[in-house]
């Protein structure tokens, strides 16, 4: 497991946030492009299941985001999604459909007035949180 916090620049953050918002009242969702514990952009993508209570990212729009990020010498590392009316935190569901022991999986929640952003790894059905940090 990496150690140390997920590091955002703060552009990428302000735009996970933003799409968060964008996506309100449904269930948002995104990719993390980067290296490890940095990343280095935010790929908003459509959430094709339409629902305040699950996500799935478009499969074109992951391919793309793959196929750029493997040009530009990084890779996807994570996903973000957003519960709108529930706390920052995996749902059975979330565990269950999390598809790489490797990616921080980020859950951004609008259920009070600021919204609130964790990040977890989760590995086995094991869930453990890791640090956010912005620079």
């Amino acid at each position: 497991m990496l150690a140390g916090p997920l590091v955002f620049p703060a552009s990428a953050f302000a735009e996970m946030i933003g799409h968060v918002y964008d996506g309100y009242p449904l269930e948002a969702c995104g990719l993390l492009v980067g290296q490890a514990n940095t990343v280095h952009r935010f790929v908003a993508c459509t959430n094709v299941a339409a629902s305040a209570r699950v996500y799935t990212i478009d499969p074109r729009e992951h391919l793309r985001a793959e196929r750029a990020a493997d040009d530009a010498g990084l890779e996807v590392i994570g996903v973000v999604h957003s519960h709108t009316h529930s706390e920052p935190y995996p749902s059975p569901t979330d565990v269950a459909q999390a598809p790489d022991p490797g990616w921080h999986y980020v859950i951004v929640s609008l259920k009070r007035e600021a919204p609130e952003t964790r990040s977890y790894r989760i590995v086995d059905g094991s869930i453990s949180e890791e640090p956010v940090a912005v620079a």
